[in-house]
């Protein structure tokens, strides 16, 4: 049986395609490059001020800060002398510096995608039309390999921090975003018909009533975000992001075995500390929403 030939474009208008769109967004960037590069000045500002707070601060008082921050979220004493131990192992073994630019850039991309995810989640739960837009293009943000992020924001930038915090959103935010759509639509019908009866309008039911009992479903998105950003962080080192990325990257450069785990398990320590935070400060909501649902 002679198989049908499936009908492609030949090799040279593929070749065309390709050089016309790459000349295209070349010229875009020739053109509005400097342009975008100005809209982010802030963005980087606001990075190298955290990173200099961070790294230019005493180290007890960051530790003592970070700790302290991670026992007002988890409440869990556990939790806290855990990451006590495992941030002064980190300072120990020479990579609190790396350790404190990593903290500043997922802090900064989880700020961005708190910023622009919440509100993309709440006109998500507000419009069906919009959720059928909006969902296929977060499908295609989780599965496109990471590395592609890296491409177009460094032909608008270049190296350097302000590619590294975009890519890194990029990659982070569709869970933000999905997460606070899923706990607006999760609010209970009844509530929000008691909200009705009680006289309050689209915005007073939104402050008041959907984003509290959502909150829960949202730290569960910054949770996903903080550990997605700390997953990109390794890839956006390429790029000339610093932090505990750089190492891993110079050992993998370089077959130096023991940098590459050390640096690992400082970035797996991070996360741990990230995730078991959040997920407590998650539960500690999630208990004070069912109380008052109750």
């Amino acid at each position: 049986m002679d198989w049908i030939e499936f009908p492609s474009l030949s090799r040279g208008t593929l070749r065309d395609l390709r050089i016309s769109i790459d000349g295209s967004f070349r010229e875009f960037t020739r053109a509005y490059g400097e342009t975008l590069e100005r809209m982010f000045e802030p963005l980087e500002d606001f990075l190298v001020f955290l990173e200099g707070l961070l790294i230019g601060s005493p180290w007890p008082i960051v530790l003592a800060v970070l700790v302290g921050i991670v026992f007002l979220m988890s409440r869990d004493l556990k939790v806290t002398i855990g990451s006590l131990i495992a941030l002064a192992l980190i300072g120990v073994f020479g990579m609190w510096e790396d350790t404190m630019r990593t903290i500043a850039m997922v802090a900064t991309c989880t700020l961005m995608a708190v910023i622009l995810g919440i509100p993309i989640g709440i006109l998500m739960a507000r419009s069906d039309r919009v959720q059928g837009v909006v969902n296929p293009i977060l499908d295609l943000m989780q599965t496109m390999p990471s590395f592609v992020y890296l491409i177009p924001v460094v032909m608008i930038f270049g190296l350097g921090k302000v590619p590294g915090v975009i890519a890194v959103v990029v990659y982070a935010i569709p869970p933000m975003i999905r997460l606070t759509n899923l706990g607006i639509r999760l609010v209970d019908s009844d509530v929000l018909e008691a909200a009705d009866a009680f006289g309050s309008n689209a915005r007073q039911k939104l402050t008041n009533v959907q984003l509290p009992l959502a909150l829960p479903t949202i730290m569960a998105g910054i949770n996903q975000c903080i550990m997605m950003s700390l997953a990109m962080v390794v890839i956006a080192s390429m790029i000339g992001v610093k932090g505990l990325g750089q190492p891993v990257l110079n050992a993998i450069n370089n077959q130096y075995f023991t940098m590459g785990v050390m640096n690992g398990l400082a970035i797996v320590a991070i996360a741990i500390i990230f995730d078991r935070a959040t997920q407590a400060y998650g539960k500690r909501l999630q208990k004070h929403s069912e109380v008052i649902h109750g």
